[in-house]
């Protein structure tokens, strides 16, 4: 039991931070639709509305590419813990956000700003994190490492997701609709709690022995060697995953607005108590995905769930003037269209980017990837309302419409370049691919013998020196 629970602890750790990635991006969406009643001539007619809710997948952007360099060069655990206390400060500024003399417009541009470096904080889990736990999975069980890596990366983002549906709910519970400023400044600031809860496991963590193995921080990396073995298929991999964030991200930001003009009476408490049930559908997606990703592996996890996403998409496009006076109706449909996105791309897209390519080039390669899955996420925050508006607008059937014909598209579309273009990965995928760049190294002449820290392994990596957190917890 020791040797099971010490080795599923690092998973945890390293890849539980993805938990505020969900939770502080999602929470925004309620946030938003707040700030548009309080402030309804400084924001909801303002460009603030966009950049509020929009600016964190800039500073994700940087924040991936920039740890993913971190991770690679110096040190998997110092990137998350840098991290970490990014998320932590800038959570609570936010819930602070003030502007001089109380000007709205300065507490707006504030809310901007500290937005902008959670983003930074919450790329920093992609590459530093994310491709920590997929490295610590390799120690469990092989046919339950891609289970356990969905579970503590994936997973937690979908249930970041949940609670940043329900807290806002329960605050508008406690304080009414009369006291709006006091529910989204307190929904912004619990953000700080989730990354202050694994601060103490990412200190006592070791790095990933695959790492230590493997790195070329001890000298130059051969870019050129790289981008000829690796560039065709991080290509795919991003594209992939930039069709992914541009839907998921999308309509979760403004799954509030769609629901309040499926509402009739527009009240808050029924948008956010729906909006709580839609998240929810994220959940069972989630974890059965994480299983079919060990027995069908990921590659086709992934394409089979967005070839049926875009087949409830569709149907979804087809039926909305009828669905839209059947709320149950709706949301059930809706939720399932959401389930199957985490299902395919949501769970496997982060396990097909840290397990296609070389331990020493992880970070960079996995911190690309999700960049350009971000930046999708950040072009369809903008591209939605316009392609809703050029539909019609929000109060047609037809305006309403358009992001599913259009998402259902990019899905069919995603799962042709996966089943094409993508290999099948083993469980064992991590040592045989560090294997197959060895040798790709040392074909071309590069010399093998500068990857790793040095030294025998067991001085390396003596998972007796680790800390047995299971016996800290009884004690």
């Amino acid at each position: 039991m020791k040797l099971s629970v010490g080795k599923k602890w690092p998973i945890i750790a390293t890849g539980a931070g993805l938990f505020s990635d969900g939770y502080l991006n999602n929470v925004i969406g309620s946030v938003n639709t707040i700030l548009k009643i309080l402030y309804p001539k400084e924001y909801a007619a303002s460009p603030a509305t966009r950049n509020v809710s929009s600016i964190a997948f800039a500073g994700t952007v940087l924040g991936q590419l920039s740890f993913g360099f971190i991770s690679d060069y110096y040190s998997r655990k110092h990137g998350m813990i840098i991290s970490t206390c990014i998320l932590i400060l800038f959570s609570i500024l936010c819930s602070g956000a003030w502007g001089a003399n109380g000007s709205i417009h300065g507490m707006l541009a504030a809310l901007t700003a500290y937005r902008f470096f959670i983003g930074v904080g919450i790329g920093g889990e992609y590459p530093a994190g994310s491709v920590a736990c997929a490295e610590a999975s390799n120690e469990v069980k092989s046919g339950q490492r891609n289970r356990w890596f969905v579970l503590f990366t994936n997973f937690m983002i979908d249930f970041g997701f949940v609670v940043s549906a329900f807290v806002p709910l329960v605050m508008l519970w406690i304080c009414s609709e009369n006291h709006l400023t006091t529910v989204w400044r307190v929904s912004l600031g619990l953000g700080a709690i989730p990354p202050m809860s694994i601060f103490y496991l990412r200190l006592k963590l070791q790095e990933p022995e695959q790492f230590r193995k493997n790195t070329m921080r001890h000298c130059r990396i051969p870019y050129l060697l790289v981008l000829r073995f690796y560039g065709f298929r991080l290509f795919i991999v991003a594209i992939i995953w930039f069709i992914y964030d541009f839907s998921a991200y999308s309509f979760s930001l403004y799954s509030s607005t769609i629901l309040a003009a499926v509402i009739p009476d527009g009240s808050l408490y029924k948008t956010f108590g729906w909006n709580v049930v839609l998240n929810l559908f994220y959940i069972p997606g989630s974890f059965l995905g994480a299983f079919s990703a060990d027995y069908l592996g990921p590659r086709l996890t992934l394409t089979i769930g967005v070839w049926l996403q875009a087949i409830v998409g569709f149907i979804m496009a087809g039926l909305y003037d009828h669905l839209k006076h059947h709320i149950g109706g709706f949301v059930v449909i809706y939720g399932i269209f959401q389930t199957l996105g985490e299902f395919g791309p949501g769970d496997c897209i982060g396990l097909l980017a840290s397990k296609t390519c070389a331990t020493s080039i992880r970070g960079q390669y996995y911190g690309i990837a999700a960049a350009v899955g971000k930046i999708g996420a950040f072009v369809g925050t903008y591209v939605f309302p316009i392609i809703i508006s050029n539909a019609g607008g929000e109060e047609t059937t037809k305006g309403l419409q358009a992001p599913f014909w259009v998402s259902s598209s990019l899905c069919v579309f995603s799962g042709i370049l996966a089943i094409t273009c993508l290999p099948r990965l083993s469980q064992d995928v991590i040592e045989s691919e560090d294997e197959r760049f060895r040798e790709f190294l040392a074909s071309h002449g590069w010399d093998v013998s500068q990857l790793g820290d040095g030294g025998s392994m067991d001085e390396l990596y003596n998972p007796e020196q680790e800390i047995d957190f299971s016996k800290e917890l009884k004690e």
